[in-house]
């Protein structure tokens, strides 16, 4: 059966909860992820005598499990892993940084045995030898959970190793990894951290073009550079060289000549502003000759690593580099230094992100990216302000797909947007004494609602306001037509509708159902692409490919289009399709590529697949219907029942007496009140209420009638929708997930935009009609006239002044 992400997903955070408490999240982390390399080397590796890595005797997963309850598990797990990484040179220093023995952080005795014993068992209901092409691909997504999680609980200060997949996607696709164009090319970060940013590069450019590009991180941390190399293996790249010391002070890639050795392509988000960059290194005397534009303040090492990555770069190489927006401002010895890069042509653009994207810190960065292949004839540096564009996420701040797929395409096309981007031209930053700050050169600000003195003293709604909704006019100049007439003075317009009627008139205009007309036949057009690659997908299909197809079609549908486009953000639509891909599709993709279309697993439905609710509307409706008219019954006794308790259930009621202790009619209570009251009870009745407590008692026989009758219609229901799972053929069982499920949540989605539409078109409307319907004439009048009121009041009172 297949593993789906959610389940995944779980079982490693379980293996979490077994850790908490002993040590903090920068430190468990290491005991996970260990257990995860061995599980995933031993089921990839082990039994191939031409794997890649060697699994020896008494050093598999398989063997760690026959540990379990032993009394000296954890010296043994060490053992274990020990000769694991002794069988292979490249694991060494690596895996076995990780004390399963610690009675510190694992207990002693009993509580260290069982509490090893349940982490084993969580990681053997794990299979990732069966993964099929896009196994990898969930296994990745699994280690990034991870790595995000373990940042967010490590906090401020300990959260630094991990780069957030979003922001290394961006970084990647910004260098455009996917135009590599040999395989001796190379990929470098000098202070890789987990190795994020160097997968994320090397992933890109084999995804595009094939090639297996070489991968080289340097890393200062011991722990965090063995995390990095077990995150190699993790990701099919066990062949990447790892090295473990500064960067600065000790380079590790070099030169026959002893200089520095130079890469195609370097992707790094150093250490911020790092006061000890000096530590081990003698910036005047540098033989590296890394400084040659300068030396960087003393206490703040940003631009010291800048310059290590520009000598790291061959004459045609790229780099991004994320760092503080304070690069692009600060005076002094960095000011020197941006100067002669930008009069170099070495920069070729700047991404500013939002702030608090990162764990090590809150304060806003940016992506730097440098290009030497065109720096001689460079005349501008492009820049995009990313600041705004990101969602929530806890307590920090994420770039959505959306995001970073207009961030992208903009960067890519040097597409220059108002108040998002442009390209500035080198005698504009000359000006500004080669200041790079964004604000500067793009004014991202929202423009002032500004209030019409004019309007409220003399009524009507400002010109300049309607024209302000210019791009709903330029598709929709009926609709303006129809919401708006002219005032009785120049310059100002007034409401044709009332503001209650705002909506419908927009809704119902044939305007407006002709531009929603075409915002569904950009779908149907997308959905009569996407359904046969949909219903043609087979075992061993690869999920991210898939995802990839559908979106980019997506979004080039619907930017087709210029005047939906104008109205309907086309990233926004597809950011619809990439929210379901997490939320459903990409379960289901992965379930699919594993076993196949199957409507049956274990012998059960596969309701994770196909949930009951859409083989009920597509082949039981009738039944369905017919249940809930039976419902409908039921709930109206109910409500009669409860009217009768209302009015009749407070004190001296005729019903009062029937409740039990706790104030509640219930079918016994109501039978015993009847009892005591009949003819020869011990209580005498009040006129009516025998009767009362007949006709209630009639309605709960009823009520409870009418809910065996819902009851026993869901179970004949449940039987032959169980039953119809297994007559599914592989036809029936896509019609149901292709287009019943997955189509129809998209296309719901998508109507859903039309109502932001014209949600946001007629909140504006309103919002303007209602700012200057009473203008401050009208509103001195009916003052005045309430003041006449109140005062007449007061002289009848006999109240004077």
């Amino acid at each position: 059966m297949a593993l789906k992400k959610s389940e995944l997903y779980s079982s490693l955070w379980k293996s979490c909860d077994e850790l908490r408490g002993g040590m903090d999240a920068s430190q468990y982390k290491d005991y996970v992820l260990v257990l995860l390399f061995v599980k995933y080397v031993s089921d990839k590796y082990a039994g191939h005598p031409d794997a890649l890595l060697v699994v020896p005797p008494d050093g598999s997963f398989a063997d760690m499990v026959k540990l379990k309850n032993d009394k000296e598990i954890g010296d043994k797990i060490n053992k274990l892993i020990g000769r694991l990484a002794d069988a292979n040179e490249s694991l060494k220093g690596a895996i076995n940084v990780a004390d399963f023995n610690d009675e510190e952080k694992l207990g002693k005795g009993k509580e260290m045995v069982d509490r090893l014993t349940r982490l084993v068992g969580i990681f053997e209901g794990l299979d990732f030898g069966g993964n099929r092409a896009g196994g990898d691909d969930l296994l990745g997504d699994a280690y990034e959970y991870l790595m995000r999680h373990f940042a967010t609980e490590s906090g401020k200060s300990k959260g630094q190793f991990y780069t957030p997949a979003e922001v290394s996607r961006t970084m990647a696709l910004v260098l455009e990894m996917g135009k590599a164009s040999n395989a001796g090319q190379s990929i470098y970060d000098p202070t890789c951290g987990s190795g994020s940013l160097l997968l994320k590069a090397h992933d890109e450019a084999k995804h595009r073009t094939g090639l297996d590009l070489a991968i080289y991180g340097q890393e200062m941390d011991n722990a965090t550079s063995a995390l990095a190399r077990m995150n190699m293996v993790l990701h099919d790249c066990p062949t990447a060289e790892i090295w473990q010391a500064n960067t600065l002070a000790s380079p590790h890639f070099t030169n026959k000549e002893g200089g520095l050795r130079t890469f195609d392509f370097v992707l790094a988000n150093p250490p911020f502003s790092n006061k000890a960059w000096t530590s081990g290194l003698n910036p005047a005397e540098d033989s590296y000759g890394r400084f040659e534009y300068g030396i960087p303040p003393a206490k703040n090492g940003d631009y010291a690593f800048l310059l290590h990555i520009l000598k790291s770069l061959k004459s045609t190489g790229r780099a991004a580099v994320i760092l503080p927006h304070g690069v692009l401002f600060r005076g002094g010895a960095e000011a020197a230094i941006r100067t002669r890069l930008v009069k170099q042509g070495y920069l070729k653009g700047i991404v500013g992100l939002p702030a608090n994207l990162f764990y090590g810190t809150g304060i806003p960065a940016c992506i730097i990216v440098m290009d030497k292949a065109g720096a001689a004839g460079r005349k501008g540096i492009f820049m995009i302000d990313a600041s705004k564009v990101f969602i929530k996420d806890g307590n920090k701040n994420r770039l959505r797909a959306q995001d970073i797929h207009r961030i992208v395409d903009t960067f890519v096309r040097q597409q220059e947007v108002p108040k998002y981007a442009r390209m500035v031209p080198l005698a504009e930053i000359e000006g500004n004494d080669f200041n790079l700050n964004l604000p500067r050169y793009i004014d991202g600000s929202e423009p002032e609602d500004l209030q019409d003195i004019e309007a409220h003293l003399l009524g009507g709604i400002p010109e300049a306001d309607v024209d302000g909704l210019a791009p709903y006019w330029q598709v929709l100049p009926g609709v303006r037509a129809e919401l708006f007439a002219a005032a009785n003075r120049v310059g100002y317009w007034q409401t044709r509708v009332d503001a209650a009627q705002v909506k419908p008139a927009i809704f119902g205009h044939a305007e407006f159902r002709a531009f929603q007309a075409s915002v569904t036949a950009l779908f149907d057009h997308w959905r009569e692409w996407a359904a046969p690659v949909l219903t043609g997908l087979q075992q061993g299909l690869h999920p991210n490919a898939l995802i990839e197809d559908l979106s980019e079609r997506l979004l080039a549908t619907f930017r087709s289009d210029a005047a939906v486009a104008s109205l309907v953000d086309p990233y926004g639509v597809y950011q619809y399709l990439m929210d379901y891909w997490d939320e459903t599709l990409h379960d289901d993709a992965w379930m699919i590529s594993a076993d196949g279309w199957q409507a049956l697993q274990d012998g059960k439905p596969n309701v994770d697949l196909i949930p009951p609710d859409l083989v009920v509307a597509r082949y039981f409706a009738a039944d369905r219907k017919a249940i809930d008219e039976l419902e409908a019954q039921r709930e109206a006794l109910a409500r009669q029942l409860e009217e009768l308790e209302e009015e009749h259930g407070g004190e001296g009621g005729l019903l009062f007496e029937a409740q039990t202790d706790k104030g509640k009619l219930t079918r016994g209570s109501v039978k015993a009140r009847l009892a005591a009251t009949q003819e020869g009870g011990a209580d005498v009745a009040v006129p009516g209420e025998i009767d009362m407590l007949r006709q209630y008692l009639e309605l709960i026989e009823q009520e409870a009638a009418a809910a065996r009758k819902v009851k026993d219609a869901g179970k004949a229901l449940d039987a032959r929708v169980a039953a119809r799972y297994k007559q599914l053929a592989p036809a029936d069982i896509q019609q149901l997930v292709v287009h019943d499920k997955w189509l129809a949540a998209l296309r719901t989605r998508v109507d859903g935009e039309l109502d932001r539409v014209s949600q946001a078109l007629a909140g504006r409307v309103k919002q303007l009609a209602e700012r200057y319907a009473r203008p401050l004439p009208q509103l001195a009048e009916e003052v005045a006239a309430l003041s006449a009121k109140v005062d007449e009041h007061l002289r009848k009172m006999g109240f004077a002044w």
